[in-house]
């Protein structure tokens, strides 16, 4: 399976999971590592334009990122609470994915997108046995359009 990542180009040659461990997102908890991703390059996006400030054009690369596909466990958002959208992130978001970072059974972790909920983005668990399985296929600048900042 491919998957996108849309970072900024200082830390884009990281695979680690370490920034988001350091401060923990809607699904991961404050020191856990893992690398969130995207099904398409326009979720991929999105994602990051939610959490860019107002006003501010990013300087950006775009990560293509080959997963392997017998290793990726789904949530299907009929499993989530009602409140899976909210922002801030309910901390039952981060709980469940934390359990499924312990139980080590896959490498990704398919979750429905709450800016459109048919798309999907890819929790990577960092700490997986097998995490040095996904693959970097290519890294290029990604240019972002300012009208998306406006």
């Amino acid at each position: 399976m491919i998957v996108y990542r849309i970072t900024d180009k200082k830390h884009a040659s990281d695979l680690s999971g370490t920034g988001v461990a350091m401060y923990g997102g809607r699904w991961n908890k404050k020191g856990t590592p893992v690398l969130y991703t995207g099904e398409s390059k326009e979720i991929a996006l999105l994602e990051t334009i939610v959490h860019t400030p107002p006003m501010l054009i990013p300087d950006l690369d775009i990560l293509t990122l080959k997963i392997p596909d017998n290793s990726i466990t789904e949530m299907k958002i009929s499993k989530l609470p009602r409140n899976w959208i909210d922002y801030p992130a309910p901390t039952i978001l981060s709980e469940i994915a934390e359990n499924w970072v312990q139980q080590g059974k896959t490498i990704a972790f398919k979750v429905p997108s709450c800016i459109i909920h048919s798309a999907h983005n890819y929790i990577l668990n960092c700490r997986h046995p097998n995490y040095n399985q996904v693959k970097l296929l290519e890294h290029k600048n990604f240019h972002f359009d300012s009208r998306l900042t406006t």
